[in-house]
């Protein structure tokens, strides 16, 4: 087992646990019971995960929450579900929730806990790679508003975080490659995080593609644990995304404005936010940013991955672009972006959005 600790002065908690492991679930299951013993709890499951996983885990339906797949699901109707379900079991700032799922699930969760009287003690439990290695961690808790994603929300940190490989194997291919687009995100800025040991994480994907189709569990707890250690760095000097944070962001200004313009229904979070790279790369090679060696190496890291630049077939350019203008991150006519300039290195640029040009993806 590896334990990371997120150290954030702000909290009132100062600091928290992240575990990784590979135990059998049933030890996480008793783990989770030790943690929120004479607690009241509510454990709020994906759908997906308590079909395969609820008779493992075992806890009881009375304290169970089952909130459908999907990211339509993260709407105000099912904020209130659960904080109907809180207050049918009575549960008291001592209490806790645990969300046992995707980001989906860790999102409503999170916020349910930021705003239940005002703030209870919650747990992650991802079961997603996307989760485990970005999600979870962070304290970003939203819902969805129909004119935005993530539109209503808190920073609000969990207790502790269990990342436990074994939902792996059941994770199918669409979401396990979803997961790897945050990983490469993470490749493309790792020097600006800040951590003070460097990695070189796009070296260690690009050797080790064979690791990942077989889904090594050395090398993905060696992904996970890169990652989480990058945005620990993040979120401990910028743990309400005032300045630092923002670069996390790389990639998902168009990914989202992506995901909202298809209804959520074309591509996966992670896989948007990968055309939101080659939206961005292409920005910075446009506009003189980044270099062509650099360009064409994340390029082809990429496409060594299995994401390929897409057809852009029944996407309104004019509305995607309101869709990034009217962004969390941008401010007024102009879109704030995170832009690569250099291997590991981003930065931050404003731009009028009459500059972008959906069509030059490569």
């Amino acid at each position: 087992m590896t334990t990371l600790t997120v150290n954030i002065s702000e909290t009132p908690s100062g600091s928290y646990p992240i575990y990784i492991d590979n135990d059998d679930l049933k030890e996480l299951k008793k783990k989770l019971d030790e943690e929120t013993k004479e607690r009241k709890r509510l454990v709020i499951f994906s759908e997906k995960v308590y079909k395969i996983y609820g008779k493992i885990l075992d806890f009881k339906k009375s304290e169970t929450f089952v909130l459908k797949d999907g990211e339509q699901q993260k709407n105000i109707k099912n904020y209130e579900k659960i904080i109907r379900k809180c207050i049918e079991l009575k549960l008291s700032r001592k209490d806790m929730i645990i969300a046992i799922g995707g980001g989906v699930v860790g999102d409503m969760a999170g916020f349910v806990a930021a705003t239940y009287m005002r703030g209870i003690k919650f747990l992650q439990v991802p079961t997603t790679l996307l989760a485990m290695v970005d999600s979870s961690v962070g304290g970003k808790t939203a819902i969805d508003m129909p004119h935005g994603k993530n539109f209503v929300g808190a920073f609000y940190q969990p207790k502790a975080v269990y990342i436990n490989l074994n939902f792996l194997k059941t994770l199918d291919e669409k979401q396990y490659k979803s997961g790897f687009g945050e990983v490469i995100k993470y490749g493309f800025i790792e020097k600006s995080c800040q951590y003070g040991e460097y990695f070189n994480l796009i070296k260690i994907l690009k050797e080790n593609r064979d690791k990942y189709e077989k889904r090594d569990n050395e090398f993905l707890a060696r992904i996970i644990e890169i990652c989480l250690k990058l945005k620990s760095s993040v979120v401990e000097k910028d743990e309400k995304e005032s300045g630092l944070r923002k670069i996390l962001n790389l990639g998902h200004t168009f990914g989202h404005a992506l995901e909202e313009e298809t209804k959520y229904k074309r591509y996966t979070h992670g896989y948007a936010v990968v055309l939101g790279l080659m939206f961005i790369f292409n920005y910075a090679l446009k506009n003189n940013l980044c270099g062509r060696e650099y360009y064409d190496e994340a390029y082809t890291l990429m496409s060594v991955y299995g994401y390929e630049p897409p057809c852009f077939c029944g996407i309104n350019k004019k509305r995607t672009l309101n869709y990034m203008k009217t962004d969390k991150k941008s401010d007024g006519n102009t879109i704030n972006l995170i832009v690569p300039v250099n291997y590991g290195e981003v930065t931050e640029k404003t731009a009028d959005s009459v500059e972008f040009d959906i069509e030059y993806i490569k």
